[in-house]
């Protein structure tokens, strides 16, 4: 019996490595195969359409989150499209301060500025300051179908070790409907042509159309790189359209298959009835639509099999999740499912983004709070890369920190994220005698438990008492006792000490100088 709706875990921590994933349109396969030209046939014209990228990028620094990580210089590829724009991947010109683009042999930089981007499917869309640039370089026309499977791909890029436009050869291994980054998953296409940093945005074409984005190989083997396909980037380039990225709907329900006979058994089922099981519903309220142990048999009028797979054509299966961007309408799914023996149609309601107690910063600088020598913030993705160190991961699991018991939980009636100790302490006699806290999650402040950071803040604010105590979630801990007035005497002081400009971000200031509760 295997669990389908990818183990969240681990889907997360592939969220926190990387940026890079997925794949394409549908039927007819064969047939449009069987007319493109090879791609020896792909004219001159496509490399006019392929440009370079420049970003310099200044990532979060989750560690120190009142800071930036120092600037870094970075390159990928990308390629003109229809508007006067440039398609690349997202983890390109994540977090720029500055994008510039050149064409092959093209001489100045120009400078661009990011129109459009999601990191979880790993798309972005930049406009130039000089449209008479697309004068000169056309965009290239996209494929409508997905390649079938040992077509001939040419993937056009600038990677590393040259400066020149370099383009490989590969075919068609693989397509996929798999997790890109943390709750996001969508189509890939996986291509045997050789990928390298630097690739990344760049066009994979066949015959005389691009066929998808190149965005990743995988690390440690031998030709296997990977392409965001056509159908995705349709997707991405339909919801952008007003000028806002909603995202991409999906079921959070956890599902297992239904191929154990004894599972059949006890759910008194038809041999006629195939379908995937409902393990846990991501709502247990009773407005849900979807029950435990509920059967979905079609999503719309697509069967879906004992293994959670629906058919695209004959030679061709991928998750059914696969069609719920297809599928969804104003925010519902149509299902069929079998619910104790009777079948039924419903509506079920799909979001772009499941709640986590450890969220993605899709972007963003980590939000934060210093209150005397220490530094408070939420638990992130970037901040949980802390979970490579093998070593950090055996203490936190050994004292049962929600770090690792909760990394894959949502909000309920105690939390709405964890809050963190972030860093280690500020110097300052304060602190005599007390353990290193970063890290340590924040479990109450004077007896009140702590919600989220903005509640975190809400409390210290309101406190009256002559002490501040902090209590961390774990087993061999230790509270922490802090006089009141010199926690909030001593913070200027630790800002101008540390070269630190603000004692929070924005939002968490707009919380600490608002209005007391009452």
């Amino acid at each position: 019996m295997t669990k389908l709706n990818l183990p969240v875990c681990l889907c997360l921590l592939a969220g926190l490595l990387a940026f890079e994933a997925l794949a394409l349109d549908a039927p007819a396969q064969a047939d449009a195969a069987a007319a493109a030209p090879s791609a020896e046939a792909v004219p001159d014209k496509v490399e006019r359409s392929v440009v370079k990228v420049f970003s310099t990028v200044r990532y979060p620094d989750p560690f120190k989150p009142w800071t930036k990580q120092a600037p870094n210089d970075i390159s990928g590829s990308g390629v003109v499209i229809d508007g006067k724009r440039i398609l690349t991947n997202a983890h390109v010109v994540l977090y720029a301060s500055q994008v510039q683009v050149q064409a092959d042999q093209g001489g100045d930089r120009i400078p661009a500025t990011v129109e459009a981007i999601a990191p979880g499917i790993d798309l972005a869309v930049l406009k130039l300051d000089e449209p008479a640039f697309f004068d000169k370089h056309a965009p290239l026309p996209r494929a409508n179908t997905l390649p079938a499977i040992k077509d001939a791909v040419l993937a056009y890029g600038f990677p590393t070790g040259g400066t020149s436009l370099s383009i490989t050869k590969g075919i068609v291994s693989r397509i996929e409907f798999v997790p890109y980054n943390t709750t996001v998953s969508g189509l890939r296409i996986q291509i045997d042509a050789a990928i390298n940093p630097g690739n990344s945005g760049g066009p994979a074409v066949a015959g005389d159309k691009m066929i998808g984005l190149t965005f990743s190989k995988l690390g440690g083997g031998e030709n296997i790189g990977y392409i965001i396909p056509n159908e995705e980037i349709e997707l991405f380039l339909q919801d952008i359209a007003d000028g806002h990225y909603d995202g991409k709907p999906a079921l959070f329900d956890e599902l297992q298959t239904l191929e154990n006979p004894a599972l059949r058994a006890y759910l008194k089922l038809d041999k006629s009835v195939e379908g995937i099981v409902v393990h846990q519903p991501s709502r247990t309220d009773a407005a849900y639509p979807l029950k435990e142990w509920d059967v979905i048999s079609k999503i719309a009028d697509s069967p879906v099999d004992n293994q959670g797979k629906i058919r695209l054509s004959a030679d061709l299966q991928v998750n059914f999740q696969y069609l719920v961007q297809k599928a969804a309408k104003d925010g519902k799914l149509p299902l069929s499912i079998v619910r104790a023996g009777k079948s039924m149609q419903v509506q079920v309601p799909v979001g772009t983004d499941k709640p986590m107690l450890v969220s993605d910063l899709k972007g963003s600088y980590p939000p934060y709070f210093i209150y005397g020598p220490l530094v408070f913030s939420k638990a992130s993705y970037p901040f949980l890369s802390i979970l490579g160190n093998k070593d950090a991961v055996s203490r936190l699991g050994f004292i049962g920190s929600p770090l690792i018991t909760q990394l894959a939980s949502s909000p309920d009636a105690n939390r709405d994220e964890i809050v963190v100790v972030s860093s280690p302490f500020f110097p300052h006699k304060l602190t005599t005698g007390y353990s290193n806290p970063a890290g340590g999650v924040v479990h109450s402040v004077n007896g009140t438990p702590i919600r989220d950071l903005r509640h975190l803040v809400a409390v210290l604010r309101d406190l009256k008492d002559e002490f501040v105590t902090l209590e961390f979630d774990g087993i061999g801990g230790e509270a922490m006792v802090f006089p009141r007035a010199e926690m909030l005497a001593a913070t200027d002081d630790i800002l101008t000490d540390n070269g630190v400009r603000a004692q929070g971000s924005p939002d968490m200031m707009a919380v600490w100088q608002g209005a007391a509760a009452k």
